[in-house]
């Protein structure tokens, strides 16, 4: 959110070299001062999608970052955004590299999580309509939304940003299992509310627990296709037909104000440490610096309010089912899979050149994607490797995965995060009416309530890239495995 630019003149024709069907290698020498070549992973025709505007330009920007190490990535959903490309890995030297807030972006923890259930198309759509009424009533949406039954002091902000999800299952809010089932717990241990401003604390307050607008939705949805049994099964899903929640949205005005303040100091910290840089846009300081390190801790700050963000929305999903069909959500087996981040700075572990280094992990627009056996997977996944959760645009469908060994030789332990915009907002708005998008998604079975048909506009499915193909991309890559393709009964929108 707030990131996606309308291009306007000719993009820069950038040298790409052929590595593979689906691996792209954008010189050292096209740009002076890039450390690394960039690599872009994506197949010929998202590939032409991402010459049109400035993503491979802004990857070999991202490659001029001191310390990074191996090559600077574009994933397959790449798409122009602020300094990194959206769709952006970068990897840089724990002690001698640096951190960007552009590396991050706007909407701190934009994520996913998945909860499933025991129930089947055949169970929910009679009281398809009545229950997406009820999560629309109880989880707030777009623009300013609030529940006026929940409010936190900033005392309890600071909970919230300092403790994330668990603090959120001691109010009460959630099942104790779901911090297992969280990245990181569902909390980052970095996060120090007095790097936050006032202004951030005054923005977040108040949007605890609610979806946002934009490209943030939630979903019930159904399996349409089980491609790794085994692994579904693991996951906990058993047969297709089987209805899923997907809640996607993320740190609100809380993490972009975070961002904003943290950008003009990483504007100053360029000019005090002389770092030289081909786009403004890419500010930053290094990793052991005070400026980098106050934004590491802010930034985590913005991690726990956006699990913590989704935690109370699946809370209230939960009361939703229990008002609808009188039972507890318990009643329902409404666990959660996982809750992935998709825009996020983290301190991990990686080898290059056969050595393993500690380094500064950006992902903007990139899901984490860990193998079987790392000690990062929850235990009981363990044997199969990290749930990898890829959204589709409104009214398509939207992919489970798991992480894979090839994903940490390739990209830092790194997949898509979705299917990547085709149309800028403004662009979408010019060529669709959000009525017409709700009477198509309707015509096709779905129900749809959004709280503006301008979002309708935006979000159409048209001002997207194939989800199907970037799973697929990911899949033939190897750096995630596809698991399970799920396809939406209601949509949820801001």
């Amino acid at each position: 959110m707030g990131e996606e630019k309308e291009y306007r003149g000719p993009p820069p024709k950038v040298p790409l070299e052929k590595i593979s069907e689906f691996m792209w290698r954008i010189p050292q020498k096209y740009k002076r001062g890039m450390r690394v070549p960039g690599l872009v992973l994506a197949d010929a025709e998202l590939l032409e999608k991402m010459k049109t505007d400035r993503t491979l330009d802004q990857c070999a920007n991202v490659a001029h970052l001191p310390g990074i190490y191996k090559y600077a990535i574009t994933l397959p959903d790449g798409h122009e955004g602020y300094g990194f490309p959206i769709g952006g890995v970068a990897a840089t030297d724990y002690e001698e590299g640096v951190v960007s807030p552009g590396g991050v972006g706007y909407d701190i923890n934009c994520g996913v999580r998945l909860l499933t259930t025991n129930m089947s198309e055949a169970d929910i759509r009679p009281k398809l309509v009545e229950l997406t009424n009820a999560i629309f009533n109880n989880v707030p949406c777009g623009l300013g939304s609030r529940r006026k039954d929940f409010h936190v002091t900033f005392n309890e902000l600071d909970r919230i940003a300092r403790e994330g999800v668990p603090w959120l299952i001691e109010q009460g809010l959630g099942w104790k299992e779901d911090i297992e089932h969280c990245e990181e717990r569902g909390h980052m241990e970095a996060a120090d509310p007095n790097k936050v401003s006032s202004a951030a604390k005054n923005r977040g307050i108040t949007q605890i627990g609610t979806l946002g607008s934009g490209n943030h939705f939630l979903e019930i949805q159904k399996v349409n296709k089980i491609y790794d049994p085994k692994v579904a099964k693991t996951f906990g899903i058993t047969h297709e037909g089987q209805i899923t929640v997907m809640i996607h949205c993320g740190s609100r005005g809380f993490g972009h104000q975070i961002c904003s303040d943290y950008l003009r100091v990483m504007e100053r910290a360029v000019h005090k440490y002389k770092i030289e840089l081909p786009d403004r846009e890419l500010a930053c300081a290094p990793g052991n610096s005070d400026e980098a390190q106050d934004y590491y801790q802010a930034m985590a700050c913005a991690v726990n309010y956006a699990f913590a963000n989704r935690q109370a929305i699946a809370h209230w999903v939960r009361q939703s089912f229990e008002q609808v069909f009188k039972k507890p959500a318990e009643t329902f087996d409404l666990k959660l899979v996982y809750d992935v981040a998709h825009n996020i700075a983290k301190i991990e572990d990686h080898k290059v050149n056969g050595e393993t280094k500690k380094v500064w992990i950006h992902r903007k627009g990139a899901t984490r994607a860990f193998p079987p056996n790392h000690e990062a997977v929850p235990a009981d996944y363990r044997p199969v490797g990290q749930p990898v959760i890829i959204p589709g645009s409104m009214g398509t469908s939207s992919w489970l995965l798991v992480g894979t060994v090839k994903a940490m030789e390739v990209s830092f332990g790194s997949t898509a995060h979705g299917a990547g915009r085709m149309l800028s907002r403004a662009a979408a708005k010019r060529q669709f009416w959000g009525g017409d998008v709700k009477k198509t998604l309707e015509s096709r079975g779905m129900v749809i309530r959004a709280a503006s048909q301008v979002v309708l506009a935006e979000e159409a499915d048209p001002a997207y890239k194939d989800v199907d193909k970037v799973a697929e991309v990911s899949d033939k890559l190897g750096i995630a495995t596809r698991v399970v393709r799920l396809v939406p009964l209601a949509v949820v929108k801001g």
